[in-house]
C-alpha cells in the first residue's frame, strides 16, 4: 500500500518537532531528530550508532541528551552525552554538563556546566568533582548525620540546665 518493504528499510528516518509542537516525555529515535519546538523530556539514541540530534535556533529541550552526534542552535537544559561528536552553533545556550568525546565550539556559545572529556569514545565518563561530592552526601544514610546534630544539641542543654542550677543561692 505504502511501497515495497525493501524500500522503507534502506530509508533513514527524520522526526521533526515543529515550531507549533511541544512534546513532553522521553524521545527514543533512531535515525536523526531534528528540535524546532520544545521537547520537555530526555532524548536518547543507542550508543555507537549514526543518530544524530539537531536542535535549532528556536529549538529547546528540558531533560537530558545521550545520543551519538548533537549540533546545538537553540536552548538545552540538561546534561548532554555524547560518545561521538558535539557541536556547539553560534547561539547554543546550554545549561548543564556537556560530556563529550569531540567538541566543537563556535564564537558566541555558551555552556553554563561543566565540560567533561570521555576518553575513546566511552559511554559514561567520570562526574565533575563537585557533583561526586554533592551526590556523596546525598547517599549518606540520614542516621548518621542526625547523632551528630543531637549530641550537640545534648550537650548544649545539658551545659544551659546546668548553669542556672548553679546559680541559685544557697544550694546543697
Amino acid at each position: 500500500m505504502f511501497g515495497d518493504k525493501n524500500d522503507r528499510a534502506n530509508e533513514s528516518g527524520i522526526t521533526l518537532v515543529a515550531t507549533n509542537c511541544e512534546m513532553v516525555g522521553d524521545v527514543h529515535f533512531s535515525d536523526e531528530l531534528i528540535v524546532n519546538g520544545t521537547v520537555k523530556g530526555n532524548i536518547y539514541a543507542q550508543p555507537g550508532s549514526k543518530a544524530v540530534v539537531k536542535i535549532h535556533e528556536k529549538g529547546r529541550v528540558r531533560g537530558e541528551i545521550r545520543v551519538p552526534y548533537v549540533i546545538v542552535n537553540g536552548k538545552v537544559f540538561g546534561d548532554i552525552r555524547s560518545d561521538k561528536h558535539i557541536e556547539l552553533s553560534a547561539k547554543a545556550e546550554v545549561k548543564g554538563n556537556v560530556y563529550y568525546h569531540l567538541i566543537e565550539m563556535v564564537k558566541g556559545s555558551r555552556v553554563d556546566g561543566h565540560l567533561v572529556h570521555a576518553q575513546d569514545g566511552k559511554k559514561d565518563a567520570k562526574e565533575p568533582p563537585l557533583e561526586q561530592e554533592e551526590q556523596k552526601e546525598q547517599k549518606e544514610p540520614k542516621g548518621q548525620k542526625e547523632p551528630k546534630k543531637e549530641a550537640k544539641a545534648t550537650e548544649k542543654t545539658e551545659e544551659a540546665s546546668v548553669a542556672p542550677v548553679a546559680a541559685v543561692p544557697g544550694g546543697q
